[in-house]
């Protein structure tokens, strides 16, 4: 898949709110697409240059109205099948976080945004910066006391081989936290700061569930 450039970015992309579904930079989000407005949204998005689909956490304001959060994150879409009833599994490679400037009202029967790359210029890169303070055995330790309190498996094997901002960010994706949990985790401005606060999060969980010994 060729690099996109900054200046390739769009200013107005698809967007689909999606509750707890978390994309970042550099990993792949797999999706099942049913819904028509959606099918929509991807049959138009294959004819762009960038192919690119933002995912972002709706959010409700206390008088009912349905917002989206001021940042999601875009992703180009590489894998698309079709199933027999029409339905489409597709696979969107995380390219860059975005801030929403505005919704475009049109003629669509998905939501659009204009959004702001610019704060995001980073996420374009082939990786993420270092991060030096990961003490990897003691965060596998911690992951480990967690995923047993939530009786979850995983690849014990895979993990350990797995590099810190694959690892990190899959972990970030895939654990069952809260969309507001999820949220802070895509706004962590790096992979250090994203790392301690997936520890903070595992920490919480650990302290609600069982009194268990934390990382520090």
């Amino acid at each position: 898949m060729p690099m996109i450039k900054p200046a390739d970015l769009p200013e107005v992309i698809p967007v689909f709110p999606l509750p707890g579904a978390l994309m970042l930079p550099r990993t792949r989000l797999p999706l099942h697409i049913f819904e028509p407005r959606y099918l929509a949204m991807i049959e138009d998005c294959m004819k762009t240059k960038t192919r690119l689909i933002g995912m972002i956490q709706p959010r409700e304001t206390p008088g009912g109205e349905k917002r989206l959060q001021a940042i999601g994150c875009a992703g180009r879409l590489t894998g698309f099948s079709e199933t027999e009833d029409g339905r489409y599994m597709i696979t969107l490679a995380g390219t860059s976080r975005f801030r929403v400037k505005e919704e475009v009202q049109g003629f669509t029967p998905y939501r659009r945004c204009m959004v702001d790359w610019q704060p995001f210029g980073r996420d374009l890169n082939r990786e993420e910066e270092m991060d030096k303070g990961f003490e990897r055995p003691a965060f596998l330790a911690l992951l480990g006391r967690y995923l047993s309190s939530m009786n979850l498996s995983t690849d014990w094997d895979g993990l350990k081989e797995a590099e810190t901002e694959l690892l990190i960010n899959s972990l970030s994706m895939l654990c069952p936290f809260s969309p507001e949990d999820k949220q802070a985790l895509l706004e962590a401005p790096s992979l250090t700061t994203r790392r301690e606060t997936l520890v903070t999060l595992i920490e919480f969980a650990l302290r609600g569930g069982a009194d268990e010994e934390v990382l520090q």
